[in-house]
């Protein structure tokens, strides 16, 4: 059962059935609620209606509305419209008054069907009934008792039909909060929440599950990248990554045995390359033998540079927390040693502006030390690797080598900018591929494989190798992540 809700042709059917059924119900419960409640509001309509009859022609009083007997006192206070007085009503005692008239006489009289409604919550807006399609005054006390009934009365109405005494009726059975309908449309827009959320949680996460992957995929070359995929989420999913599984581990095997041929034929050929070497001294032509040479160490120089490619791509070896400022400085100072013009600059100190005080009109600025390290985790003898053949490119094609470096939050950029060379953007970019050489670079030895090696360990890193321009030269970037 656990698979066949791990996958998505059968659970995307499953949800929707169950949004299906969870709307439904929400949709059968506040109708019902609804219902309910148009009842009760039709009902004291009715019960009003028939509380007219009551008033006017002396019948028994409609199921849920009781009269009580008023003192010669209250009804003193009645007369006089001082319904606040009145000791036995609801305290504190809010009161709206209305007048229906029930014939012409009435309403040139001041007479009608008197109404005082006294509550203790608060004073009901009769003044929004519509009355213009209302044709008795019948029908307009039904509307006033439904009125009533809508906000959950504890209200007591005396009233007073043509100018008769004045008599009190509790109908709290009818407009009362004991007589509403349990109100299901909260429960009913809850349970439509729950249901969404719920299924908006499980397409989340099957999306989550893919986005995770996909991130995982784009930091495959990374050395911090996972070497196997775990198989969560769907099953779709989980196909999809046990064939990248199977495909990372072919493709690595395809470049470990590459690895392996090119070690046993650079090995293969180190004999035959010695015995031609020896035959070489015996050619008496040195014209002739310098060529001989230049070729042989040319041929093994290719196969050592696809060699130390292949090793790249591999990621043989362990990453380590390191200090590249430490690393930078001790590989410029190898070239140093042997006399090759290359510097390393220390980083810029960098100008922080502080924020504007309410006591001063100027902002404060603050220097960070530019001696502070750069510790990051990676690949120390690749990166060693990358920077030589960058500073290697820089010396052949210009004069001398400056390196210096500048991080930030998420990267840390070492720039090598040479002196005076020619090459454009372009053919830089170009020169990226394995075995591809600028135009210049027809006299310098080379075989077209250290940019390819760079690039490769950069990606590597979690970086990249690009190039702009600098004051003097061309700038070669290399940036690694720092995290």
């Amino acid at each position: 059962m656990k698979h066949t809700w791990a996958s998505i042709r059968m659970m995307g059917p499953a949800l929707l059935m169950l949004a299906f059924g969870f709307g439904v119900l929400s949709a059968t419960l506040w109708g019902k609620s609804d219902a309910l409640w148009n009842g009760h509001l039709a009902a004291a309509q009715h019960k009003g209606e028939l509380f007219f009859d009551v008033l006017e022609n002396g019948t028994d009083l409609p199921q849920g509305i009781t009269s009580f007997p008023l003192k010669h006192a209250v009804q003193m206070l009645a007369h006089a419209g001082e319904f606040e007085r009145i000791k036995d009503g609801p305290q504190p005692a809010l009161v709206t008054r209305f007048t229906i008239n029930t014939d012409r006489d009435d309403v040139l009289a001041g007479g009608g069907l008197k109404l005082a409604i006294v509550s203790s919550r608060l004073r009901y807006p009769l003044s929004e009934l519509d009355l213009s399609q209302v044709h008795s005054p019948r029908d307009t006390l039904g509307m006033v008792t439904a009125l009533l009934a809508t906000y959950c009365s504890d209200a007591v109405i005396y009233t007073s039909f043509a100018d008769a005494p004045w008599r009190g009726f509790n109908g709290q059975q009818v407009w009362g909060c004991a007589a509403q309908p349990r109100d299901m449309r909260l429960p009913a827009v809850f349970l439509a929440v729950v249901a969404l959320l719920f299924l908006s949680g499980v397409a989340v996460n099957a999306s989550a599950s893919f986005t995770d992957f996909a991130e995982q995929l784009r930091s495959r070359h990374r050395f911090r990248g996972e070497d196997v995929f775990n198989l969560g989420g769907p099953a779709e999913l989980k196909s999809v990554i046990n064939a990248v599984n199977n495909y990372r581990e072919k493709e690595r095997q395809h470049l470990a045995d590459r690895a392996l041929v090119l070690s046993g034929v650079t090995h293969d050929l180190g004999t035959p390359a010695t015995r031609l070497r020896l035959r070489a001294e015996l050619i008496s032509d040195p014209e002739l033998r310098r060529k001989f040479e230049a070729d042989i160490d040319q041929m093994t120089g290719i196969i050592e540079s696809v060699l130390t490619y292949t090793r790249a791509e591999l990621s043989t070896e362990p990453p380590r927390q390191i200090s590249l400022t430490s690393l930078v400085d001790a590989l410029v100072a190898d070239y140093s040693d042997v006399g090759r013009p290359v510097e390393f600059e220390p980083e810029h100190k960098i100008v922080v502006s502080g924020g504007q005080s309410i006591f001063m009109s100027r902002r404060g600025h603050s220097e960070v030390s530019e001696n502070r390290p750069v510790i990051l985790e990676a690949r120390p003898v690749a990166l060693q690797r990358a920077l030589s053949n960058l500073i290697d490119n820089a010396l052949k094609y210009g004069r001398r080598a400056i390196v210096s470096l500048e991080t930030d939050v998420c990267e840390a950029h070492i720039l090598i900018e040479d002196e005076g060379g020619q090459a454009s953007f372009s053919d830089l970019e170009g020169m990226m591929a394995p075995f591809q050489r600028g135009p210049n670079a027809l006299p310098i030895e080379g075989f077209g494989m250290g940019l390819t090696i760079a690039s490769t360990i950069a990606i590597e890193h979690g970086g990249r190798l690009s190039f702009e321009p600098g004051k003097n030269g061309i700038v070669a970037r290399l940036s690694i992540a720092r995290s």
